[in-house]
């Protein structure tokens, strides 16, 4: 087999859990219309229905992390899997609301699973130049999977058949079990264990390259070697140290924000949101095909823009198409238009501008950055910890809309979310970093250990802006950005070099460095 198709099937396999994910995500959007002629929903019931796997996704999500150091990532993909086929299975051929919550749970507890490991798997596999478009293809596969699940609710809905809608999930979560048996686990996991000889071989099959395959092994070496000499368990207190702070703060935010711009309303509740305004069940099950027809289409060129213009600006624009959109469904639904034409076709524009906005941009990215913002050390409990977070974020956004639906109307939360959206915005261009084109390595130890600048377009850097940085003549030679190891004996050297010249010249225009960390952000050292 050639080597192209293998690395094809790496991806491919990898990412199959994205369309599990996206399925079960997406078929209970559809599906909802037809059970409550089974099943008696309230309004409360109905928000636990589809909460309830997302309380699953943050117990699978909070398990994840110690579990893909312990067992690897690729063992604990085919786990997930499993848990799918059983929750699936459960969920349609359920006979009341409990049994239905219930299986939703541990249909979830596979989503959490896939939504931490898998992006951690192809985050470890992928060359640092492809790292974006190839992470970034499981949030194009949970956008397939959610059409598949639009249109197999929209072919079933004339029977109502909301068991099958639910069932068929069963396709995709074998084929994930039966083609990732046969991929190769992540090299850096290989790393850690001490299994170097195995993680050349896969660093080889990956390249196609037995020279960059070393080199890159060897940088992973080092960085293993220098985390296991700092190592230590991850707990609240590490995560809130002064190193770690800023950038546990800006994972957790940018998780937060992904859930409260509102893209959960959308995919959970859009025929619901359709029917209210006059569509019929059928009208509004193709509105939704149309809907997420889009969503996936448009997260293919940010599969592509990802790696070439960068993690922020694309943020950027979707937290701006996105707030634009919102303000679009608020004006609709606030201004008294009664059901007709206009008031269906600006629901729909404003729905397709979200929508689009949201996949080339929001969708993918988080997902790429997250494994990127953490050093190797704590990448996957981290990851779990901020991924446990999102699933807890999308909960109660999934459990309270249809409340807050029924009591104040679409309006008043629609202009909730478009000032959330805003907010986002203000977020990406004040705190987010850039990680475009660095590996995990460098981003480490750049982010972690010299600081960040935090303007747009705003790489790493050791000193603050001022009208005159320090010169070579300042700084010995040898303390430039080198290996992490001599980074704490550079900045006490630099530091005695400093000092003796601020006495000389009598004190006058030396500055310290600013290091990230340092008094809780990149502030002046102390």
């Amino acid at each position: 087999m050639p080597g192209t198709v293998k690395n094809a099937l790496i991806w491919v396999f990898g990412a199959l859990g994205g369309i599990l994910w996206g399925y079960d995500t997406g078929v209970i959007s559809g599906a909802m219309l037809f059970l409550k002629e089974d099943i008696a929903l309230t309004p409360l019931l109905e928000g636990l229905v589809v909460s309830g796997l997302l309380v699953g996704a943050m117990l699978g999500a909070g398990l994840s992390g110690r579990l893909s150091d312990s067992w690897g990532r690729r063992r604990l993909i085919l786990v997930a899997s499993g848990v799918f086929i059983l929750g699936t299975l459960g969920a349609a051929c359920a006979t009341g609301a409990a049994m239905l919550i219930a299986f939703r749970f541990v249909i979830g507890v596979g989503v959490g699973i896939a939504s931490v490991v898998v992006p951690l798997y192809l985050t470890e596999l992928a060359p640092k130049h492809l790292r974006g478009g190839l992470t970034s293809l499981m949030q194009l596969l949970v956008t397939v999977g959610i059409f598949v699940a639009y249109v197999t609710d929209y072919l079933l809905a004339d029977s109502g058949a909301w068991r099958w809608m639910i069932g068929l999930g069963v396709v995709p979560a074998a084929v994930l079990a039966l083609g990732i048996v046969t991929q190769p686990e992540s090299p850096r996991w290989l790393v850690s264990k001490g299994r170097g000889g195995q993680a050349r071989e896969v660093l080889t099959r990956l390249r196609g390259d037995a020279v960059a395959a070393g080199e890159e092994l060897a940088e992973i070496e080092r960085t293993e070697r220098a985390e296991r000499g700092a190592s230590e368990p991850l707990s609240v207190r590490r995560l809130l140290s002064p190193q770690l702070r800023p950038v546990f703060a800006v994972g957790m935010l940018l998780v937060f924000f992904q859930n409260f711009v509102g893209i959960n309303t959308i995919i959970y509740y859009a025929p619901t949101l359709l029917t209210d305004i006059g569509f019929g069940s059928g009208g509004a099950i193709l509105a939704n095909v149309g809907i997420g027809l889009l969503n996936m289409l448009m997260t293919l060129p940010a599969m592509r823009l990802i790696d070439r213009l960068g993690r922020k600006p694309l943020l950027r624009v979707g937290a701006l198409g996105m707030c634009a959109a919102m303000v679009v469904l608020a004006v609709t639904n606030l201004s008294g238009l009664g059901y007709g034409p206009l008031l269906s076709a600006l629901t729909l524009l404003g729905i397709a501008l979200y929508i689009a906005s949201f996949a080339v941009s929001w969708g993918p990215v988080q997902w790429v950055m997250l494994p990127e913002l953490f050093p190797m050390r704590i990448r996957a409990a981290a990851v779990s910890l901020c991924v446990l977070f999102n699933w807890l974020f999308n909960m109660v956004v999934a459990l309270v809309f249809p409340s807050l639906l029924h009591a104040w109307g679409a309006g008043i939360n629609f202009c909730f979310f478009a000032g959330t959206t805003l907010l986002a915005f203000l977020f990406v261009q004040r705190l987010l970093p850039e990680t475009k084109g660095r590996s995990l390595e460098e981003i480490e130890t750049e982010l972690l250990r010299d600081g960040v600048d935090r303007r747009p377009g705003g790489r790493s850097t050791r000193y603050r802006q001022g009208p005159t940085p320090p010169t070579d003549l300042e700084v010995p030679h040898e303390c430039v950005p080198g290996p992490p190891d001599r980074a704490a004996r550079c900045r006490a050297r630099r530091h005695r070099l400093l000092r003796r010249r601020r006495l000389r010249r009598g004190g006058a225009g030396i500055r310290r460095p600013a290091v990230l960390g340092r008094a809780g952000g990149a502030g002046p050292g102390r």
